[in-house]
């Protein structure tokens, strides 16, 4: 005869899982957009609350020659990346065995990191030690004024070649352009690279049930998604971009989601599709670009700017294995590769430079998309108390990636632990290790300005529930 595993037998060891899963590193990505609580039976309700802390630290490049890309290993990085937390809640009823409400918030989004010490990623101030490093060594801030001086005069001397003008001419702006980003470094003496985002989300869900037993459902309904931005680069790494700021004040737009799932509550079966929308924002964005005036452009703008925060489809799947233990897996797709930050003034800076094509360059861009699998296995010990633990993988998304937030996915292994203080309330905590993947660090030119390896973090979470299936 088969084995019967009804939900009940199982609600002890149900969600200890999603104390600190499904926590990503790939582009932006932080919660995992999980929406679980919305997929418990009966009346339930959750508050989650999560810590990160990562250790990211590399070497820069000791090579500072904005026209050349290779990668020379130089001094370290110290740790970049900052800890960080956010919340999440949920909320959701069965209104009769046909129809579920549910409302969850989220952080969907975000990214932390500061650079700081004895490095190419902070200004030092040294103008003469600057030009020095931008120039290989050619020059310094003594030799480099008459060495213009005479390149300008050769490019326009109607004695030399046409080959030999266009020569001095480029000698010229390389040398007159190192000069500008070594004044603009001086110009934030002290002041480390530094990028943060955050994000909040709202979902509002409506789900149908039918089919004989009421097996199947299909949901969704609107998100509302708010997000805000700050960023500085700062020292010798950034080339042309040193001493670049911009505040990317919050806004909000909306999107959808709509999802389908089957449960079979004898063996404790459920599994779920949802996609996510892209979200669209218009957001005001206040920019400083100290080299822009050499081009002959207002080096401090307030514009507007269009960001699109991308798409996504989670799998969620859990089937019961004996009457006290419970098999879950998880998988979740990013199309990152969609996915940039392009400021109206740093990239008309690019294009007026004459050195990115038309379409110029984005502050932040990535490779590859995001893949995200995770396996888990929870076991209830005793009548009020369950275990669980976990394993997961993050393909990331893409090597070389951006120097502000250089991690190439990841490997986990987790544990938690749930206990029901009542039939109805639970108390859940977990933990999580990870093993970052190896990343080089790029700028939107290609050129190569960090190595970030053998990196790892850990995630703590907390979480309060409530659950009536009566």
């Amino acid at each position: 005869m088969r084995a019967t595993f009804h939900l009940k037998t199982l609600a002890v060891a149900i969600a200890t899982l999603s104390v600190a899963t499904m926590t990503n590193a790939a582009g932006l990505d932080r919660s995992g957009q999980d929406i679980t609580a919305f997929l418990q039976d009966g009346t339930y309700a959750e508050a989650v609350y999560t810590y990160i802390n990562a250790d990211v630290s590399g070497y820069d490049s000791a090579n500072n020659v904005p026209t050349s890309n290779t990668y020379v290993k130089g001094k370290a990085t110290g740790d970049v990346a900052e800890s960080y937390d956010f919340f999440r809640y949920g909320v959701k009823t069965d209104i009769n065995d046909t129809f579920s409400v549910g409302i969850l918030y989220d952080e969907p989004f975000g990214a932390a990191a500061d650079y700081s010490g004895d490095n190419n990623f902070v200004s030092k101030g040294n103008l003469n030690e600057s030009i020095t490093q931008l120039t290989g060594g050619a020059f310094n801030g003594a030799t480099i004024g008459p060495e213009i001086a005479t390149a300008t005069a050769d490019a326009q001397d109607p004695t030399k070649t046409a080959v030999e003008r266009a020569t001095a001419a480029a000698k010229a702006k390389a040398l007159t352009t190192a000069v500008g980003i070594a004044r603009a470094e001086a110009g934030n003496a002290g002041e480390g690279t530094n990028v943060e985002v955050r994000s909040n989300s709202i979902t509002a869900i409506l789900g149908t049930k039918f089919g004989v037993n009421k097996e199947f459902q299909v949901y969704g309904g609107p998100v509302a998604q708010r997000i805000q931005a700050d960023v500085k680069l700062r020292g010798l790494a950034y080339g042309a971009a040193t001493g670049y700021t911009s505040h990317i004040s919050p806004d909000q737009d909306y999107g959808w989601l709509a999802g389908a799932s089957y449960s079979k509550p004898e063996i404790a079966l459920k599994a779920a599709l949802t996609y996510r929308s892209e979200i669209d924002h218009k957001m005001k964005i206040a920019e400083t670009y100290p080299i822009a005036g050499a081009l002959g452009i207002n080096p401090v703008q307030t514009n507007t700017m269009e960001l699109t925060t991308p798409q996504s489809v989670n799998f969620d799947f859990q089937t019961g294995i004996n009457p006290t233990t419970l098999a879950t897996a998880k998988v979740r797709w990013v199309p990152w590769s969609d996915f940039a930050i392009t400021p109206p003034l740093y990239n008309e800076v690019s294009v007026k430079s004459g050195s990115y094509g038309a379409d110029g360059l984005d502050l932040v861009e990535y490779a590859d998309d995001q893949w995200q699998v995770e396996l888990g296995l929870a076991k209830r010990i005793a009548p009020a108390l369950a275990v669980s633990g976990t394993v997961g993988w993050d393909s990331g998304a893409g090597d070389p990636t951006t120097s502000l937030g250089p991690i190439d996915g990841y490997y986990s292994v987790g544990l938690g632990a749930k206990y029901n203080v009542t039939p109805e309330w639970a108390v859940s905590a977990g933990g999580k290790y990870l093993w970052f993947g190896d990343a080089k660090g790029q700028l939107p030119t290609q050129k190569l300005v960090g190595d970030f390896q053998d990196n790892d973090g850990y995630i703590l979470g907390v979480k309060l529930s409530y659950q009536d299936t009566k």
